[in-house]
């Protein structure tokens, strides 16, 4: 009788560790190759480690810092023409 409990608690640990396992491996997998890729999410992970580029501003940053050249400037807003009055 007891081996029979005993083999059954061994089981289910057993499956438990498994399935705990299996879960961190595919967490670690989905980190690595996609959620990693967001600064929001690193952070509240508390990944200190730097990836490649975070040292310099993004595109974005370094187009607001530099004044405006020939290719991009500001758009100026377009107005409307009206339409040519018919002559009756």
């Amino acid at each position: 009788m007891w081996q029979s409990v005993g083999l059954t608690v061994l089981v289910i640990v057993a499956t438990l560790v498994c399935v705990l396992l299996f879960m961190l491996f595919g967490w670690y997998v989905v980190w690595q190759l996609f959620l990693s890729k967001f600064k929001f999410l690193r952070e509240l992970v508390g990944d200190t480690g730097s990836q490649q580029g975070d040292d310099e501003p993004s595109d974005s940053e370094a187009e607001r810092d530099s004044p405006p050249t020939p290719r991009h400037r500001p758009r100026m807003a377009r107005q409307r023409k009206a339409p040519p009055e018919e002559a009756t």
